[in-house]
């Protein structure tokens, strides 16, 4: 995600999408991805748990650029990339042909529910527009 929309929205050039980018996603924020991790090392009840981390709704991969696009101060563009343009591709590069086997992920609502974690540890996901901005400005250097 960050080079392929974070970078590519601050520079003002198009966010690359695999898949669809009309299908909704879960994203994490990476301090709360971290905040979790410790977390769940430090607390004996998250033991023989599965847990999936703090995030927010999901929110269309569209939607998500448009707001990441807002937050650079630039106009959004989206460069999707289909499964057979990657399929075809991956025939002379062996990490397309590796993403292949992950577009699941984005042709189809790809959402988690974080609600176990968070009433156990009491930890909720940055506000989306927060983590974006957030983002947006360790892209920019600041």
């Amino acid at each position: 995600m960050g080079d392929r929309v974070f970078a590519r929205a601050v520079e003002g050039k198009p966010a690359q999408v695999l898949g669809n980018p009309d299908v909704p996603h879960s994203l994490t924020y990476l301090d709360d991805f971290a905040r979790a991790l410790v977390t769940l090392g430090e607390r004996e009840e998250a033991l023989g748990h599965v847990w999936h981390v703090p995030n927010r709704e999901a929110v269309p991969m569209r939607r998500f650029i448009e707001m990441v696009f807002a937050a650079a101060g630039n106009l959004p563009h989206i460069r999707a990339t289909p499964r057979l343009s990657i399929a075809v591709a991956g025939l002379f590069n062996p990490t397309l042909r590796a993403v292949k086997e992950q577009l699941y992920q984005s042709e189809r609502p790809w959402v988690v529910d974080s609600s176990k974690f968070e009433q156990t540890f009491g930890q909720v996901a940055t506000p989306l527009e927060e983590a974006i901005t957030s983002t947006v400005a360790w892209f920019r250097g600041s």
